[in-house]
């Protein structure tokens, strides 16, 4: 009989000790950063500026910039689902999963954080890929970053911001939005902040001004991947920007460059590197050859929604100087019906 009580008491006391541990503890979130490695705990706290996680009571922190997504402990299997199309670029899919989601249901802030985010990013990239209105994406974004100071994604949705502000001809704003970028706490965004405002300079045909910007970068020791990706842009962007100041050789020597080395996987490279093609044969007034760089980017790399709207935008001016407007009258069409806002 003693040992039957003794028993019991061990169990109530196991059982209250078992209770008496933290949730957080008990949770099995996993963290995947950049370098394509994940570690499993509890996210114990976040800020825009990353996550901490608590493992084995080691705690862990992940910079915003570095982590490519985490995965909750309690995420709907619509909210998997949808994160991974959005990961993989396939928007419209991820949004119609989000839109089966009850977020009511949903017992964690972070979650429901997630969620929201994940709306305001795929009604964001569909907008700037011309399947949607890029002001109420605007919108949206604003309303998610306002309420959401604390979330990791917070510069991820600066940047979208800047896209947008962009893409409807905003250049101050999207010049706000970028510089917001080089506070991120990852060296990767500061960079790219740098790249992105040389994008607006170029929007604003500053060629020199943009042209400062890229050097910044391309005279960076190329450490990662990421870099050394943000260079290849740069490179592309300083092209365009050469063109702009008249120096065509220049500009025409380092899209051959560019060219030779390229790698049609990547459609955002190859789309501007094209451009950039486009943009070196017209300031050496090779009007044939602009065109069929503008083609290229027309016909291959469609996908990649900002350079496609300048190609085609391009194509409109230059087919009526080789006597083709019924050419120009089509690229027109293409990009009043796909691109409303450009």
């Amino acid at each position: 009989m003693k040992r039957i009580f003794f028993k019991a008491r061990v169990l109530v006391f196991a059982c209250t000790w078992m209770l008496a541990i933290p949730s957080a503890q008990a949770q099995i979130d996993r963290v995947y950063d950049m370098k394509g490695d994940n570690i499993s705990g509890a996210v114990i706290g976040r800020s825009k500026d990353g996550v901490k996680l608590d493992k084995a009571g080691v705690t862990k922190n992940f910079k915003a910039g570095e982590i490519t997504k985490i995965m909750f402990e309690g995420d709907p299997p619509q909210l998997t689902k949808a994160r991974g199309f959005a990961l993989d670029g396939q928007y419209d899919q991820a949004l119609q999963e989000l839109k089966k989601l009850k977020v009511n249901n949903i017992n964690r802030d972070i979650i429901k954080e997630e969620v929201a985010f994940y709306i305001a990013l795929c009604k964001a990239e569909l907008a700037l890929s011309g399947q949607g209105k890029i002001d109420d994406a605007a919108r949206g974004m604003i309303e998610f970053a306002g309420q959401n100071r604390d979330s990791w994604h917070f510069y991820e949705a600066g940047k979208l911001l800047g896209d947008l502000a962009l893409a409807s001809n905003k250049s101050d704003q999207a010049l706000k939005y970028y510089r917001s970028l080089e506070n991120a706490p990852a060296e990767a965004t500061k960079i790219e902040a740098r790249y992105l405002q040389g994008l607006v300079q170029l929007k604003m045909k500053q060629g020199a001004a943009a042209v400062a910007d890229f050097d910044k970068i391309l005279g960076l020791k190329p450490q990662t991947t990421h870099i050394v990706r943000l260079q290849t842009l740069s490179k592309a962007g300083k092209a365009v920007a050469l063109a702009l100041q008249g120096d065509g050789d220049q500009a025409d020597e380092l899209t051959n460059t560019l060219i030779a080395e390229l790698n049609p996987e990547d459609v955002e490279i190859a789309a501007r590197i094209y451009n950039a093609r486009g943009a070196s044969c017209e300031s050496r007034d090779d009007i044939e050859g602009a065109i069929m760089a503008y083609l290229h980017t027309h016909l291959m790399f469609s996908v990649q929604p900002d350079a496609h709207a300048e190609a085609l935008k391009r194509l409109v001016e230059l087919w009526p100087r080789v006597g083709k407007p019924e050419r120009a009258a089509q690229a027109r069409q293409e990009l009043q019906s796909r691109y409303p806002g450009f």
